[in-house]
This record gives C-alpha cells, structure tokens and sequence, in this order.
C-alpha cells in the first residue's frame, strides 16, 4: 500500500447528492468516497464540522438528498496500486475518445461496462481512471451520470465554479440529452411522450430497481421512432427529467424493452438476442445540447455509435 506523495496535497470536494445517492446516510456515504481512511477518522471529521451539508454542520445518520451539496475536507487517502481501473478498453477511450475538450470541460465517448465513479462494490470508476491518467490535473468532477452498460456522451467539469453552473443547467432542464435504443418487437407509433411516474427501490441485496408507480417522482421522456426492422425497433429517446434507469423503465412499461436489457428486459428474448450478438445493453448517450457556461455558445456534442453497434444495426432486417 503507498500514501499519497507529500506534493500531491489532497483538496477539498464538493459533490452533488444525485439520485440514485440520495437517501443514502452521510456516513455510509463519505465511507465509499474515502477509501482507506479509517471509520473513526471519518466520524471525527463529520463531529468536528469539516464535513457539512449545504454548508451546515450535520449529524452522520442524516439522509442524503437529491440535490444536496456535500462538502468533502482534504483527508490523505491511503492509495492501494490496484485501486485505479485502468483496463485497455478503458485507458484508450480516456485517451482517444474524447469528444470535445477546452479549458472548463470534457465530453467524453463512454464504453459500455464501466461505471461512472467507483462505489456500491465498484473500487473505481471512468472519474478516478481519468484522475490517474491526469496527475497534472487539479479538478475533474462529473457533470451528470450514465449507467454502467450505456456508452456515449459524459460530460466532465475542470472547474469548481463550472461544475455548479454545470449541474444548474441538467437541474433546470437546460441540457437536451437524446439517447439512440434499440427496442425489441415493432414500434408502430412513430413518436410518443411519456409521463409515467416512476418509483425507486432497494432490493435486499442492495440492488436498486425502478418501476412504473403512481407513487413515484414525476418523469417524462419523448420517444422518436428512427427505423423499423423485422422484430426490433431502432428509437430515438430524450429524457426531460433524470430519473434513473428512465429510458429503460419507460421503454419496457410500452412492452418494448430495450435489447439486452439484464434487469428490465425479458429474460428469453435476451438469451435468442444474444445468439444473434447482442451481448450489451443498447442504449447510447448519442447527443448532448447546451449553452456553454463561459462562452454562452449553443454546444451541440455527438458521440458516434460503437461500431460493434452500429455493425449489428446493419445485419437486420428490414421490415
């Protein structure tokens, strides 16, 4: 195991509470962010007052909510060399498949099966990987999330003070997100927006699923059919909101899934989609739209379909 290096001073963080984070305790929290720092050394931080909440003091059993800010004091972290995921797949898409980059941001063309942050049994995720390959870099914080099997479209703040204007814009509903999905069965309607309320829930095993439920936060995403093969549907889908999992909760309410779906899908049409080589999730952040924080341009960032998707694509066929 090696420390951090005398010059490599550890800063202050301040993360945004996101969804699929919140009501999560604060302790159970800073415990996944702070590998290698003991327990009592996190509790004593959060006592002292070097951790607050939305700039206050807070107790360690508070409950995180969406949208909380969370200030992270400089803790030294003992490092382990394997920490970092630095897989080839990854390590080359970090390199060479950076969409857009300037002085305040990074979009980035994600690979499917890497998690955005580690945590939740994940010891690192795309954020650390990119941190490790950029030493030199002072700040890198992700803007927003996309789910571990889909690739595209990740946007990455270098400043603090971007990062809030960043995370203001998706609050606000001021990033258009448009996603391509591939859906099984023929998708007659050629555009549809949805409104299904959806309700988040934590398995006994820890695992999170979402459903459609009265219950549940507001959610809308506007569905735009492309392209109509002989048993799969190629969508274009654009959620206003963020909810998680809210593309393929939505898709698989219509009864039509999205292809290689694991969790919401139908267990024997993957096995038979999997026989013609859909192995992953297809799902792609293709597009990202918005009026950039410092130059007040209109950005319009496009992430090219993996090829071993787009290949797939183009061995069906037509109705």
């Amino acid at each position: 195991m090696n420390t951090v290096p005398e010059n490599e001073k550890p800063k202050v963080r301040f993360v945004e509470i996101f969804e699929e984070d919140s009501g999560q305790r604060l302790d159970n929290f800073l415990i996944t962010k702070l590998k290698g720092v003991p327990k009592t050394r996190i509790y004593r931080i959060i006592r002292k007052g070097e951790v607050r909440v939305n700039k206050g003091r807070i107790d360690n059993k508070y409950r995180l909510k969406e949208g909380d800010i969370v200030r992270i004091p400089p803790v030294r972290v003992a490092i382990r060399n394997n920490e970092v995921d630095l897989q080839p797949t990854l390590k080359r898409s970090l390199e060479h498949d950076i969409v857009y980059e300037d002085e305040v941001m990074i979009v980035l063309n994600k690979p499917s099966g890497y998690a955005v942050h580690g945590g939740s049994g994940i010891s690192s995720g795309v954020i650390e990987a990119l941190r490790s390959l950029r030493p030199e870099a002072h700040f890198l914080e992700l803007a927003h999330r996309i789910d571990k099997a889909t690739s595209g479209c990740l946007l990455i703040a270098k400043k603090r003070s971007i990062l809030k204007q960043l995370h203001d814009l998706f609050r606000e509903n001021k990033v258009k997100k448009t996603y391509l999905a591939l859906l099984v069965g023929q998708w007659e309607r050629k555009n549809m927006l949805v409104t299904a309320p959806l309700l988040r829930s934590t398995g006994k095993g820890g695992e999170r699923t979402v459903k459609v439920n009265k219950a549940g936060k507001f959610a809308e995403t506007s569905f735009r059919r492309i392209k109509k093969f002989k048993d799969l549907t190629l969508v274009e889908a654009s959620p206003k909101t963020g909810r998680t999992h809210q593309i393929r909760v939505h898709s698989a309410w219509l009864g039509h899934p999205i292809v290689a779906d694991e969790r919401y899908g139908e267990v024997d049409v993957n096995k038979k989609l999997k026989l013609r080589g859909f192995k992953r999730l297809f799902l792609h952040a293709e597009q990202l739209q918005f009026i950039h924080p410092v130059s007040h341009e209109k950005m319009h960032f496009q992430a090219p379909l993996p090829s071993e998707l787009e290949s797939l694509l183009q061995q069906q066929v037509m109705k």
